[in-house]
């Protein structure tokens, strides 16, 4: 009993001590977060108004893993990002989309560029992952014809439309493109003195394109395509002569981030005194175009 109380008497006047605890700030904790790191190359420079953003699926729910953005090098403004560990290690996959700055929606667009499945800790990143755009246009192939059936005059300005048919099939549709995905469109384009011009944007091969702001009073082809007749822009004349001209198909995303054609340029072909109302070849410029990456957790 008196050694009882002379230990209670020592321990208030603080002479006892005891180990083996810490103050709260020294207890070792577990680790919340780790890394994710993106290597990307391929992609460009949004302008002000858009940005890229990471996905993680877990359990088929998208998390949002990074806002960053890419400079007119290609490099992006940010590789790693911080997540919590209890997402990341249960990650399926990975999608890139492009997203509205600023952004008022939490969730995803429906423009996606990039995906992969995780498969240990790293993802092999595509285009033609099917939660990107489902194709990455190795099929791709085009014929297109220079003409300018909404002239009055027949035999005049040939040189100066571009039309994406088949003039020996009927005619009949000139471009072997996949169906693309909700939120991108395609958009045919000629290269004037260095200038891009659009034809104007399409999701179906066959059917008129969404602009006709060039051309003429005739009816045109059901086919996309724009004679450049009228409404030229500022530094430009028509009709003009798209003989050496470049022509292009682009793959846009919708809403477009700008009026330039967007980095996916699957159909490209530079002419070189090229004949008119005759059929010329589009080639497949996927191996110029496509962006990839990988992701590693």
């Amino acid at each position: 009993m008196k050694k009882i109380n002379a230990i209670l008497l020592m321990t208030l006047l603080g002479v006892v001590t005891f180990t083996g605890c810490k103050d709260d700030d020294e207890t070792p904790t577990a680790a919340t977060t780790k890394n994710l790191t993106i290597d990307l190359s391929g992609l460009e420079d949004l302008g002000p108004d858009f940005r890229y953003e990471g996905w993680i699926i877990v359990d088929g729910t998208p998390i949002s893993a990074g806002l960053f953005t890419v400079d007119s090098e290609g490099n992006a403004s940010q590789t790693s990002f911080s997540l919590p560990i209890a997402d990341l290690d249960l990650a399926t996959k990975y999608v890139l989309t492009i997203e509205p700055n600023p952004d008022s929606d939490p969730t995803p667009s429906k423009v996606h560029i990039l995906a992969g499945d995780f498969s240990g800790t790293n993802a092999t990143l595509s285009i033609g992952d099917g939660a990107a755009l489902g194709t990455d246009f190795v099929s791709a192939a085009g014929t297109f014809i220079l003409a300018t059936p909404t002239d009055d005059n027949d035999d005049m300005n040939e040189e100066s439309g571009v039309w994406f048919l088949d003039p020996d099939a009927g005619p009949a549709a000139g471009l072997n493109l996949p169906v693309l995905p909700e939120g991108w469109a395609y958009e045919g384009w000629a290269v004037i003195d260095g200038t891009p011009i659009s034809t104007g944007t399409f999701t179906s091969v066959s059917g008129n394109d969404a602009s006709s702001a060039f051309s003429g009073t005739f009816m045109a082809p059901p086919f996309p395509g724009e004679d450049f007749l009228i409404n030229a822009p500022d530094g430009l004349t028509f009709p003009t002569d798209l003989t050496s001209a470049t022509i292009v198909i682009s793959v846009e995303p919708v809403p477009d981030n700008s009026a330039a054609p967007f980095l996916l340029k699957p159909l490209v072909t530079k002419l070189d005194n090229a004949a008119t109302r005759t059929a010329l070849t589009l080639d497949n410029n996927i191996t110029n175009t496509n962006p990839t990456g990988t992701v590693t957790r």
